[in-house]
């Protein structure tokens, strides 16, 4: 949860928004990511009751991070792993930023659903990734909607995409 926090917060103070916010505004999208945040984080002092919720939120959190690295332009580094070259409108100046939380969050899901949450059922986190279709379709629809924002609405959160169209300057 925290690489999930910490990727959110990224990309608002890079000024390219964040999940939902093209929809709901981002005062209440970052109240939204606090509150899931905040949730998930409480329901690990619960013992073996919260393994399910657990699983499944490790789950979705890799397919978040596949949905990323799938459907954004990449490279390939020297050991083969996908590299983002822009993301969302950050532009190829943040990835050596945005690509370790990115990482980060898949290493920290991946251990969490190999390690943590034995009681829940195996297929939980693995029912998760096949969200990474719709993933990758709901990041372009909110990115292009973002755009659209910055471009009427420029503010202070957006202000990274006023320049951008379709994704590129």
């Amino acid at each position: 949860m925290a690489s999930l926090a910490a990727h959110v917060v990224f990309e608002l103070g890079a000024g390219v928004g964040m999940p939902l916010a093209s929809i709901v505004g981002p005062y209440a999208a970052t109240g939204f990511w606090a509150l899931v945040t905040g949730g998930v984080w409480g329901a690990t002092g619960r013992g073996a009751s919260a393994d399910r919720v657990l699983a499944a939120a490790n789950g979705f959190g890799l397919a978040a991070t596949s949905a990323h690295l799938l459907g954004w332009p990449t490279r390939r580094t020297r050991a083969g792993l996908p590299w983002l070259e822009d993301c969302e409108g950050l532009g190829p100046e943040l990835m050596p930023f945005y690509n370790p939380i990115l990482y980060c969050s898949g290493v920290a899901g991946l251990l969490a659903v190999v390690r943590e949450n034995r009681r829940a059922p195996g297929y939980l986190p693995i029912a998760m990734l096949g969200l990474v279709p719709a993933l990758v379709a709901f990041q372009h629809w909110e990115h292009r909607r973002l755009i659209r924002q910055a471009q009427t609405r420029p503010a202070w959160w957006n202000r990274r995409l006023r320049g951008l169209t379709h994704g590129r300057p």
